[in-house]
């Protein structure tokens, strides 16, 4: 079962399916986080200036010109999901990727993000039509990945814009087929490069066939 027993909890409850699992992150695979949250932050005072992967260290009090405190910076990032219905629209195409794929595979959505922000998200996605089981983790992936494929072999295949959590899949799901999706593929350059393991994907549209194709569809 998954490490973050919540996670495990919420994957308990969902029906036993042995189709092809297709397993998505959310913000910036899903739904816009990279270009609303600046949007967001500048009407709190603050600004985004991305240097490193990490929010920590990059998120800049406009007045003092220092970076906010790593309290803040979780007291913002809760804000934001708090509000999220107001700030986060739909990934281009990702809708109509999904609509293609669902009666033929099982979709899971998992994001990494407070328990407590669960309901939100999941109001938030029913309003835009993506009415896809959501799962929420605040550890590492891999083991929910596993733990949402079950016993079985069937074809998993994972979609996720932060590395780590694409390591963390291969880990514990060695055959999964895994894709890096970014909301801005300009931002690929703050990462290393992904291991030769992980697929890159420009958008939903390159991902569409390649997904397709790495489930048996």
């Amino acid at each position: 079962m998954s490490d973050d027993p919540e996670t495990a909890r919420q994957i308990a409850e969902l029906a036993r399916d042995d189709r092809p699992l297709l397993v998505l992150d959310v913000d910036d695979v899903i739904l816009e986080f990279i270009r609303p949250f600046p949007m967001f932050l500048r009407a709190k005072g603050y600004e985004l200036r991305l240097e490193t992967p990490r929010l920590n260290g990059n998120i800049i009090h406009v007045e003092t010109g220092l970076a906010a405190e790593t309290e803040a910076v979780g007291g913002l990032i809760d804000a934001f999901f708090e509000a999220q219905a107001e700030w986060q629209e739909l990934m281009a195409d990702a809708a109509d990727t999904l609509a293609s794929f669902k009666d033929s595979i099982e979709i899971v959505l998992l994001t990494a993000m407070p328990h407590r922000h669960r309901e939100t998200r999941r109001a938030h996605l029913d309003a835009l039509g993506l009415d896809y089981p959501l799962v929420t983790t605040e550890m590492a992936k891999g083991p929910a990945v596993r733990s949402l494929r079950g016993k079985g072999d069937r074809r998993v295949a994972f979609v996720d814009d932060q590395p780590r959590n694409l390591v963390s899949t291969r880990e514990s799901v060695p055959d999964a087929r895994l894709f890096h999706l970014m909301a801005d593929n300009s931002l690929r350059t703050l990462f290393p490069p992904p291991p030769d393991y992980v697929e890159i994907v420009d958008d939903w549209i390159d991902a569409r066939p390649k997904i397709a194709e790495a489930l048996g569809l």
